[in-house]
């Protein structure tokens, strides 16, 4: 391979954006330069957030970005939705300093995709050399790279990082023309009641699918007070501030889908999605008054509708969540990498990914096995 240069960043927008969204591609939002960008320009991340960011980069011989990852140096583990706080525990009860440490990642998402954005994948080599350079010659306990795409696993692997599993729930379009084809698939019992959540969820209100120049600064508002409650409950304060929604709206707004509930006219809850090339990503749901099963109509049912109507591959509703597998979202696995510079560590970390990793595997075979579909021999009603 001709020399490459490898340099850590002050920020993504430090950075070219057309060479940084030449690397990451346009099928996941979640790691292109303007959702980056967003983040640290809205204060989401930076300052006293715990996530600094400092994406590392390739310069090709031409000085042009070849590669890069969205690095950020952690002094903490909130908002990243693969647990090691016990890991965090145990290397600081043995005398050791396990913050600050790597995250690369899309921060605060739960949602698959490259963690490598590689030109080549020639370059992957390099690029994790480069992480891991960070971590040694900074005198850090690890990096993590979280919900990576499947597909860079073996990057992953070929380099010696652990690799840790888990489970999410996503939905499957089997190339259905309209939410009934997808009904017909399930059994019986789980189609009747999903007909009577939707019925019971939008009694005496109008849903609005909100996208492009239809966003303005009042949906923001509207939304802002659901994002916060839901914040308030789940993670102790929000992750992402105010100014994050009308920055993501001002650069991405035709890759942004929201969706509203309004009782005579007035929002009273909504789900935020971003569009990808081929899967819608629910991400923030929130309310300010509590109507049954408005949560699964908004997150779930209307996902589907979007997807059915968009032609996109699949659902991905985040993380955790077992109510949605009656919802017709079947378990599928997640991936993350892990580089651990004490082999005594690395090697206690290795014993616990592998006992952990067989009972996630009997958790979703589990799942897998209680899916609503009906059975071949069933018949829709």
């Amino acid at each position: 391979m001709t020399e490459c240069v490898a340099r850590v960043a002050r920020g993504v927008a430090q950075l070219p954006r057309e060479e940084w969204d030449a690397c990451a591609g346009t099928g996941n939002p979640f790691i292109c330069w303007d959702f980056l960008t967003a983040l640290e320009r809205s204060g989401s991340v930076g300052g006293n957030s715990g996530w600094q960011p400092l994406p590392l980069v390739i310069d090709g011989p031409d000085g042009r970005i070849v590669a890069a990852a969205p690095l950020y140096g952690k002094t903490h583990s909130q908002g990243e939705y693969v647990f090691d706080h016990g890991w965090a525990d145990a290397w600081e009860r043995a005398g050791g300093r396990y913050y600050p440490k790597i995250q690369i990642a899309a921060p605060f998402t739960p949602v698959p995709g490259p963690r490598l954005l590689l030109r080549d994948d020639g370059f992957a080599p390099a690029l994790i050399a480069g992480i891991e350079a960070v971590v040694e010659q900074n005198a850090l306990s690890s990096a993590h790279a979280t919900f990576i795409a499947p597909e860079q696993v073996p990057l992953f692997e070929a380099a010696g990082w652990l690799i840790r599993e888990d489970s999410q729930f996503h939905w499957t379009n089997r190339g259905y023309g309209d939410f009934s084809d997808f009904l017909a698939e399930l059994s019986s019992a789980k189609r009747k009641n999903i007909r009577k959540e939707r019925e019971r969820a939008v009694e005496g209100l109008e849903i609005v699918h909100l996208t492009g120049d239809a966003l303005t600064e009042a949906h923001w508002d509207a939304f802002w007070t659901f994002y916060q409650d839901t914040g308030a409950r789940k993670w102790g304060r929000p992750y992402l501030t105010r100014a994050f929604f009308s920055m993501l709206s001002e650069s991405m707004a035709d890759r942004v889908l929201l969706v509203l509930a309004l009782r005579n006219g007035r929002p009273i809850a909504g789900a935020l999605n971003l569009i990808g090339a081929d899967a819608l990503y629910g991400r923030y749901w929130g309310c300010t008054e509590e109507v049954p099963h408005l949560h699964f109509e908004l997150c779930y049912y209307q996902a589907i509708d979007i997807a059915i109507a968009r032609g996109l591959r699949r659902v991905e509703a985040g993380a955790q969540g077992g109510h949605k597998l009656a919802r017709g979202y079947a378990p599928e696995p997640t991936f993350s990498a892990h580089f651990i510079h004490n082999e005594s560590f690395r090697q206690a970390v290795a014993d616990f990914l592998e006992a952990e990793r067989l009972g996630v595997q009997r958790d979703r075979d589990w799942l897998t096995e209680r899916t609503p579909f009906r059975k071949e021999d069933a018949r829709p009603d």
